[in-house]
């Protein structure tokens, strides 16, 4: 008798997880759905959002679909003066002379309702909690910290870090991007994803973009020292926020030992070379 209560038990329970999930995909595929006609945070987004969490609330794509819809939200576009040439990476979208005849820049740049980044955060924080393999999460959060913090990039940082410590750490554990489970190759898959970031720092342009760029790189290196994207990265670095060419040429050529064809440092040293000789001209 009570082995055929555990036996009921189990396939009710079992029975009450597939409903869920059947739940589930439904919510999703309204949402999907309404995200092509509207927009992440068009009319109609945010009432499925909330009954889909109300019906599923250990759905993590759920919590994920919140994210999109409070990140798009929070965010609007400005056009803004700087005293720079570059910002965040990116050349002016205007130049004006101001009444002494000096260049004004002006660029695009994101500003943000904190309240409402604040709701993202805390969505993408639950799923987290509900699903802390799946790498896309992890993704979410770290793009819309970089894109919050501009040229101060300092939690982005951290969570990076953290992201590489956490796959290191648990490299056995199952993985997922995107509720797919990794490729056999999940070490180029995440090499890949966290070069990505990588190129993110370095295109901020920022003294603190640079060395984070630098510092995530070195560890990645250390921890991947057959991959010559990471030799390349630190070769940039010394390159173009440090103008050492001779610095940068010797991990460009650390690189091309791993591979004769890495089109990163072939055209880096081809451009080092070019200004070298243009130098010396008469």
């Amino acid at each position: 008798m009570k082995t055929r209560l555990i036996i009921t038990f189990f396939a009710a329970l079992s029975c009450a997880m597939l409903l869920a999930q059947s739940a589930g995909d439904d919510y999703l595929a309204k949402y999907q759905r309404q995200i092509r006609n509207a927009g992440v945070a068009g009319v109609g987004v945010q009432t499925i959002v909330d009954n889909w969490i109300a019906a599923c609330p250990d759905d993590a794509r759920a919590y994920e679909a919140r994210f999109n819809y409070c990140f798009a939200k929070s965010r609007s576009t400005e056009i803004q003066p700087k005293n720079s040439e570059r910002y965040l990476g990116q050349k002016p979208v205007l130049t004006l002379k101001d009444s002494t005849g000096r260049d004004v820049n002006y660029f695009q740049e994101d500003v943000f309702v904190d309240s409402l980044f604040a709701s993202c955060l805390t969505a993408i924080d639950k799923a987290f909690i509900l699903k802390p393999l799946e790498l896309r999460y992890h993704f979410d959060k770290i793009t819309a910290m970089l894109s919050y913090e501009k040229d101060c990039p300092d939690l982005s940082y951290e969570l990076v870090n953290e992201l590489i410590d956490s796959f290191v750490k648990n490299k056995g554990a199952d993985w997922t991007l995107d509720n797919e489970a990794l490729p056999e190759d999940r070490d180029e898959v995440f090499c890949q994803c966290i070069g990505e970031f990588c190129y993110t720092f370095f295109q901020v342009g920022s003294p603190s973009s640079y060395r984070y760029f630098l510092a995530l790189s070195e560890k990645m290196n250390k921890l991947y020292p057959k991959n010559p994207v990471f030799l390349d990265n630190i070769g940039s670095y010394w390159q173009v926020a440090e103008k050492n060419d001779k610095k940068a040429l010797k991990y460009y050529k650390k690189a091309l030992k791993l591979d004769p064809q890495d089109y990163a440092a072939l055209n880096n040293i081809r451009l080092i070379n070019r200004r070298k000789a243009a130098s010396t001209r008469p």
